[in-house]
């Protein structure tokens, strides 16, 4: 069976699967993660002693990626018409759900809150690496498809792993959101079996692309990449150095710059059967809907957009700026940690009510809750029905 399906994959030309082009998607989409753990593994002496995450490295990595790369996530929904119009039940249930829920949460006990949330953030994060490592495996010939399953053991471990080893070495240098978030007291014994795990599926992994890629004469480039790009930020960041820096420069760049590129090669150059936002079932959409009389403010909305996506400042300015406000809102109201740099927020009063907390802090962390869960929906590689089909 396996002679045969892999006789058939000889005679056709197979293809690398980049999303766009070979220089692309090595610069915006693999590349970050090595590079921040090769610049995290050559300043580790002065990382591991600095002892918090500097004001310069906040707005660069929290800032202008990690928080900026949520409000990307408007371009796939609440700013495209055609998926807004398609999805307005679940695109408005969700925000209102994840609100409603944590106030819920909040109201118990914040640090229950922030805990919920962190292994929401965790679960959202490896999720993303298994997607890209299902749109690279997307075009595998058949001897590749049957091995799947390992493919998907194998970047679930090596995020798994990383994160099964913070639990049993707490306290660390950092936190994912803030302390005590993540459950302590967990058994070594499960980080030794876990590291054991780890390196029998990582030698099956490999004696798998070594033996299928010399029956078939192929080996599946980027989506190798994203996984060794994977294993090495998550180890870094997490296992082999115990920086706040290095671990959010790891953490958020790996992550969130290949997000927002998605984002915009959605826009510009379809993925499988995506349509773009700036395309003309967008604009038929927008149309659409002001016949039914919403036209002025669609209008308004798809301008925003198109004007956003005209270039990459735009885009990048766009989300940038949300995110300012957002963190500024934060800082303001809560953190009170970089009013030098918030200082349009640097008069609104600290608030210290739990019950004004449990409304407001659900309320800031929105965007957040509501992208992680918007996720699983907006990244879809086998329902070709959706809207949201990449």
């Amino acid at each position: 069976m396996i002679e045969s399906t892999v006789s058939l994959a000889r005679t056709k030309p197979l293809l690398q699967p980049w999303l766009s082009s070979t220089r692309w998607d090595c610069l915006f989409i693999l590349s970050p993660a090595f590079l921040a753990s090769f610049v995290a593994l050559a300043l580790r002496p002065w990382l591991e002693n600095a002892p918090n995450l500097p004001l310069w490295a906040f707005v660069c990595f929290v800032l202008c990626v990690d928080v900026a790369h949520v409000y990307a996530t408007l371009f796939r929904t609440y700013l495209e018409p055609e998926a807004f119009r398609k999805n307005r039940a679940l695109l408005l249930a969700i925000p209102a759900a994840c609100w409603g829920i944590g106030c819920l949460l909040y109201s118990l006990d914040g640090q229950i809150f922030w805990r919920v949330l962190a292994y929401l953030a965790v679960f959202h994060f490896i999720r993303q690496q298994y997607g890209f490592m299902a749109l690279y495996s997307r075009k595998d010939p058949p001897a590749f498809q049957k091995f799947k399953w390992l493919d998907n053991l194998a970047v679930y471990t090596a995020t798994l792993y990383p994160l099964l080893f913070w639990h049993t070495h707490l306290p660390r240098n950092f936190n994912w959101f803030i302390e005590g978030d993540f459950v302590e007291a967990v058994p070594l014994v499960l980080a030794r079996v876990a590291l054991g795990i780890y390196v029998a599926v990582s030698t099956l992994y490999v004696a798998k692309e070594v033996v299928v890629g010399k029956w078939t004469g192929f080996v599946n480039i980027p989506k190798n990449l994203i996984l060794v790009g994977t294993a090495l930020s998550w180890w870094v960041g997490i296992v082999a150095l115990n920086s706040d820096i290095a671990f959010t420069m790891t953490n958020v760049l790996t992550h969130g710059i290949p997000y927002m590129a998605l984002i915009w090669l959605y826009h510009h150059k379809p993925i499988g059967n995506a349509t773009g936002g700036t395309s003309k079932a967008m604009l038929e959409a927008g149309n659409a809907t002001a016949a039914a009389g919403l036209g002025t403010r669609l209008f308004s909305v798809t301008a925003a957009s198109r004007l956003a996506l005209s270039c990459v400042p735009a885009f990048l300015a766009f989300i940038v700026l949300l995110a300012y406000l957002e963190e500024g809102l934060w800082d303001g109201f809560i953190w009170r940690e970089h009013l030098s740099f918030f200082v349009p927020f640097a008069h609104l009063p600290a608030i210290s009510d739990s019950a004004v907390l449990a409304v407001l802090v659900p309320l800031l962390a929105l965007p957040q809750s509501t992208h992680y869960v918007l996720d699983g929906f907006i990244w879809r590689v086998k329902d070709r029905s959706s809207i949201w089909s990449t």
